[in-house]
């Protein structure tokens, strides 16, 4: 239709419509502000058809994205966080918790369990950056521990996605600790000659950074991921000066040579099952 023969509408009344659209039918792109209908999202994988962009998902859409099938089995969902240094900032320590537990479907910050992809069972840990912000806290060391034992007991693979805005505060040194434990065990895995892979996403900072997540035999990244151990902000306040244009993103690393590759989310399983079966076999 020829826009002169278009029905007028004022900004009033255009406002109303957009206020009676259906909610949760659609998100806006925060990269390139294209509005997305939320089946075509899904059905992209939770990336911008326009610009690619990578939206920040949870543990389970990752687990529907790499995992065959009805094949991933959860681990050690009991194992939950203790206040023992009775911390308190703006509120309680356990009533942060629970108001994470009431938010999320997460027991905590990493989910972990094991699955097969393409047919090869894998060992696996996500964290959920919903739950605290991705926090470490000891829960996160202890079941990314455990699935590392579960690599070394069975002689599989791990995979980890890391997606983290550090250690928990709440925990002082007990979250700090974690950094050790998981390079440690991650120390175990590569004497026994045993794959790990780490996937890091947006954003993938602080000790988790510093730890686990850039100690893979292979470091991978999705498009656009802010990575490193300090943020931009607290770096430019710092040193005083302006960053370079894009730092610290996934692609900034890879020139750079922290990363091996970059993959969009779309061959993330065709990506990993090939990487496990060249490690592997």
């Amino acid at each position: 239709m020829a826009w002169f023969f278009r029905p007028k509408t004022t900004l009033a009344e255009r406002s109303q419509i957009t206020t009676n659209m259906p909610d949760g039918l659609w998100t806006k792109c925060d990269k390139c502000g294209e509005i997305i209908y939320k089946k075509q999202l899904e059905e992209a994988l939770y990336t911008c058809p326009k610009c690619s962009n990578h939206f920040r998902i949870s543990s389970h859409e990752y687990i529907d994205i790499i995992f065959d099938e009805g094949s991933f089995v959860e681990t050690h969902s009991n194992v939950r966080s203790a206040d023992p240094l009775e911390f308190t900032d703006t509120k309680p320590y356990t009533k942060r918790l629970q108001e994470a537990y009431a938010k999320t479907d997460s027991p905590d910050a990493l989910t972990t369990g094991y699955g097969t992809v393409h047919q090869r069972k894998i060992s696996f840990a996500s964290m959920n950056f919903n739950f605290v912000g991705g926090s470490m806290g000891s829960v996160v060391g202890e079941k990314f521990a455990r699935a590392a034992n579960l690599s070394l007991q069975e002689r599989i693979p791990l995979l980890s996605i890391s997606a983290s805005g550090g250690a928990r505060m709440q925990e002082a040194v007990l979250s700090l600790m974690q950094m050790a434990k998981t390079s440690a065990k991650l120390a175990q895995l590569s004497e026994a000659g045993i794959p790990y892979i780490s996937l890091m996403t947006d954003p993938t900072t602080g000790g988790v950074s510093a730890s686990f997540a850039m100690l893979g035999d292979l470091n991978i990244a999705e498009p656009g991921a802010l990575i490193g151990f300090a943020g931009p902000r607290v770096i430019e306040q710092t040193i005083r000066k302006k960053l370079p244009e894009g730092f610290q993103s996934s692609e900034f690393l890879l020139e750079h040579g922290f990363l091996d590759m970059i993959v969009h989310r779309k061959e993330l399983r065709q990506t990993l099952a090939q990487v496990f079966g060249l490690l592997c076999d």
